[in-house]
């Protein structure tokens, strides 16, 4: 028998000279609503993932720490004893404010330094848990934290590092310290020392047999640790009002820390203000007699003078002159004395020290407009001028210095600064950390997005076909498309839990034949539709033999020749089912028959045809199961003892069905199709592409076989609306 005699050009595969195009896979264009229809096919896996994430982030809600938060409020006053110099404040053009100079000198190293030093924050005390289970049992239980009180602790260094001990909490108030070379006994409430080691505990609240790990950090890294659990910024713009705010896991001890933090910033500004002041009043004593003996001086040259020239009075334009030259003069005095302030805080550059020096020149400008008024007087009257000037600005100079030294004398004694507490540390109720309800919200969320995401993927990413349309659109004459069976993936997943061989098994095709278990399954439908358009298909072929392969292994090809086989059967109709494949054939085990005296055993001559061929009870048609495994049976396939079998089959059945093994993995369907009147190919949708699906036809058509269609077998709920169109009885 030639091959399948005369390959028609007029191929139902192709659409164009019967030439199987090599283009790659038709791209994939997902709309809104296949995008919502994936989503909806997946929910099963949608609602584990959210579940999953969501009781994640709970449980990471219910480990996590307790963080509490503890605020407070300072203000920073002006310095109301500087009148002096607050005179000049009108000739700057920016309020330069001292805020955030206090600010930075709140996180300063003197300031929290000191705070670590009374309270011994160096210190460091961590409970010690059952590893992995202890924390989260005693979260379950409701346990509340233990805690342990340590006055003082100094431990030996190791390779400069502060070394840890453990403390064992014992019965009546002793523990036990542990440490790398030593081991030690206490009480609480007593100093014990022994060597280069020092503990006093002062109080323990917590069970016998509870464990601390302590430890003594350098005081660096307390300060360190200290700046990052403080947050200082200026509440309002201008206001002079400074927040604080501290966190952490212990409420009372965040606002014990933070309440020291304040005392010790005030307490420092109140040394500062007091020797600022004291520097200053020593200056002005010091100053005092020198102006109150230039003043004297000065009065006495103008009193000589006037009793010379017989008491000369000035008239009233030279009054005038002398209140200005004696304010232009004040003004001076009172920028030289803001010079030497600002001098220490900005550079010349800045526009505060530019505005000092812009009004020093406006000053000095009146000032020689003055003198050359001055000079246009006559001598007699320029004298006393002269002589007045120095009077009124020296008595000016002298008041203003007694009443600096009042001011003084009076903050000294009243030993305040400028900042004061307005709010004391507080510690809020309930914890700023952790959200639980954000975390959650967001966990929920993040799962619902990784799991949409993750289903959108998972058919984005398909390289396998996943419709009959791609076939179509590629030119590939599609016969049937058969749709994924939910009986079969019922059994085949408690069979895979049945037995721990099938987890080694490389072929996991299903070991039961669902035509004979579940007749009315969809997947048995599609193939009843695929009989009846074989019927038409096989009236104008040169013989009934029906060859069926696929392009890949685990296509469905077994699954699809068997069934169609039972269908075929059921309709009346005289069937041989011919298992071809010689390697992996299992058919023998789907129709419940015994693998003896096979197709192989046959081809070899050990058995005749009528020892060979076993009747199916179920389906009721015969069968010619494998025979004899064997490594290269594609000679066997070629010689004339298979031609012979099917001639024979032929002449005998109204139907003869062969299953091939796939045409790309070994030659033995080529050799088959051959002799077949009809061949068709498998292939399974999500799994193999239309690249492996056109070199298949590729292969049969380079070995003149003609491939009447494609069966396109697996389609899922996600790949298409094939289960839209399922009918039941009722």
């Amino acid at each position: 028998m030639g091959p399948a005699s005369g390959v028609k050009k007029d191929s139902l595969i192709l659409n164009e000279n019967s030439k199987y195009p090599r283009t790659s896979s038709a791209e994939k264009e997902l709309d809104l609503i296949q995008l919502l229809h994936i989503l909806f096919l997946q929910w099963k896996i949608i609602l584990c993932i959210t579940i999953a994430f969501t009781l994640a982030a709970s449980l990471y809600t219910f480990l996590s720490p307790t963080v509490y938060q503890a605020d407070a409020l300072i203000q920073v006053e002006q310095k109301q004893n500087q009148a002096f110099l607050n005179r000049l404040k009108n000739i700057l053009l920016t309020d330069t404010s001292a805020v955030s100079a206090e600010i930075e000198l709140l996180k300063s190293r003197m300031i929290l330094g000191k705070t670590v030093d009374d309270l011994n924050l160096r210190i460091q005390s961590e409970q010690i848990y059952f590893p992995v289970t202890g924390y989260l049992w005693a979260k379950l239980k409701g346990e509340s934290s233990a805690e342990i009180t340590i006055q003082d602790l100094s431990l030996p260094q190791t390779n400069d590092q502060n070394s840890e001990v453990i403390l064992t909490v014992q019965e009546k108030g002793l523990f036990h310290l542990q440490g790398t070379n030593f081991s030690l006994e206490g009480k609480v409430g007593e100093r014990l020392k022994k060597e280069n080691i020092i503990i006093e505990v002062s109080n323990i609240h917590a069970v016998p047999g509870s464990r601390f790990k302590l430890r003594k950090i350098s005081k660096l890294e307390a300060i360190s640790n200290l700046q990052l659990q403080i947050d200082v910024s200026q509440q309002g713009k201008e206001s002079g009002m400074i927040a604080l705010r501290i966190t952490g896991h212990n409420p009372n001890e965040i606002a014990r820390i933070l309440d020291t933090v304040m005392n010790n910033y005030v307490q420092q500004n109140i040394n500062r203000q007091a020797a600022r002041d004291a520097n200053s009043l020593a200056f002005l004593q010091r100053q005092l007699p020198k102006v109150q003996s230039e003043l004297d001086d000065a009065e006495s040259k103008l009193n000589v003078y006037r009793q010379q020239q017989d008491s000369v009075d000035l008239n009233l334009e030279a009054k005038t002159v002398l209140e200005q030259m004696v304010n232009v003069e004040n003004q001076l005095n009172a920028l030289t004395f803001r010079e030497a302030e600002i001098s220490q805080l900005y550079k010349k550059s800045h526009p505060a020290y530019r505005a000092l020096l812009d009004k020093r020149q406006t000053l000095v400008q009146e000032k020689d407009k003055l003198n050359q008024r001055i000079s246009a007087m006559p001598s007699t009257q320029q004298e006393v001028l002269k002589l007045s000037r120095d009077v009124e600005t020296g008595r000016e100079i002298y008041l203003q210095l007694l009443s600096r030294q009042q001011e003084l004398n009076i903050s000294r004694s009243s030993n305040v600064g400028n900042v004061r507490i307005i709010d004391p540390a507080v510690t809020w109720p309930s914890p700023v950390k952790p959200k639980k309800a954000l975390i959650i919200m967001l966990g929920t969320m993040l799962g619902l997005i990784s799991s949409s995401g993750l289903a959108i993927a998972r058919v984005a990413l398909r390289r396998g076909i996943e419709s009959s349309e791609t076939l179509e659109n590629a030119g590939v004459h599609v016969l049937a498309t058969v749709p994924v069976s939910k009986s079969l993936e019922k059994k085949y997943r408690h069979q895979q839990r049945s037995s721990i061989v099938n987890f080694f098994r490389r072929d996991t095709s299903p070991r039961f034949c669902l035509a004979f278990e579940e007749p009315a399954d969809i997947s048995i439908e599609a193939v009843r539709g695929l009989r009846t358009t074989l019927h038409f298909i096989m009236k104008e072929t040169p013989n009934r033999v029906l060859m069926i392969s696929g392009a890949t292994m685990g296509c469905g090809k077994t699954f699809i020749s068997s069934s169609l086989a039972a269908v075929i059967a059921q309709s009346g109709q005289r069937v041989l089912f011919i298992d071809a494949d010689m390697r992996r054939g299992y058919t023998h085990i789907l129709f419940n028959v015994e693998n003896k005296n096979g197709l192989s055993d046959f081809l070899c001559g050990n058995t005749t045809l009528t020892e060979s061929i076993q009747y199916c009870l179920k389906g009721q048609f015969d069968i010619l199961t494998r025979g004899t495994l064997l490594s290269s049976p594609v000679d066997l396939l070629a010689n004339e003892r298979f031609k012979q079998l099917l001639k024979w089959a032929n002449n005998e059945y109204d139907m003869v069905i062969v299953d091939s093994p796939p045409v790309l993995a070994v030659a033995d369907a080529i050799i088959a199709g051959y002799e077949a009147g009809t061949c068709l190919v498998v292939t399974r949708a999500n799994q193999d592409s239309l690249q492996q699906v056109n070199r298949c036809l590729r292969k049969f058509e380079q070995n003149g076989i003609n491939v009447k269609g494609v069966i396109l077998n697996g389609i899922t709920r996600e790949d298409a609306n094939y289960y839209a169109y399922e009918y039941t009885t009722s």
